[in-house]
């Protein structure tokens, strides 16, 4: 299995979205990158390459976009509604295709691992990413992912 189609998998399990939505919104994580280490379970040096690779991708792509689409949520006078959503679906859509880059750009460091510990390569990830873990965050993804 791919691991665009892993993580597709993984979105429709309850609880992975609003996991995944905070460590996002509240700790600043990237949602492809930390499933992709769970998928994949790089050791250290992939993790770095990843780190550089999606930090570089989020913000000179996926962050512009989501920016848009957030800032095109709701009325927003004299536009016409319609007008404005259709456009806020186009860079929805845009903004999906640019997370799928990403993980197809992931894939390609480091494949699947069998059997990873998803608390582990989750707090791996983490450290990597942040320099920090938050701990009870990390579980509940990885307690949703089982």
């Amino acid at each position: 299995m791919t691991f665009w189609d892993w993580m597709l998998a993984a979105y429709d399990r309850p609880g992975v979205p609003a996991a995944t939505l905070t460590l996002q919104d509240e700790h600043g994580f990237n949602t492809a990158f930390l499933l992709w280490a769970v998928w994949a379970d790089p050791d250290r040096e992939t993790l770095a390459n990843g780190v550089q690779t999606t930090v570089l991708w989020d913000e000179t792509v996926l962050w512009p976009l989501r920016n848009v689409r957030r800032a095109l949520k709701g009325h927003r006078p004299p536009f016409d509604d319609a007008a404005r959503e259709g456009l806020r679906e186009d860079v929805k859509a845009a903004e999906l295709r640019a997370e799928r880059v990403l993980a197809e750009t992931l894939a390609t460091l480091a494949g699947p691992a069998a059997d990873a510990d998803p608390v582990a390569a989750l707090t791996r990830a983490a450290m990597a990413w942040r320099g920090q873990a938050p701990a009870d965050a990390l579980e509940r993804l990885a307690r949703a992912l089982a």
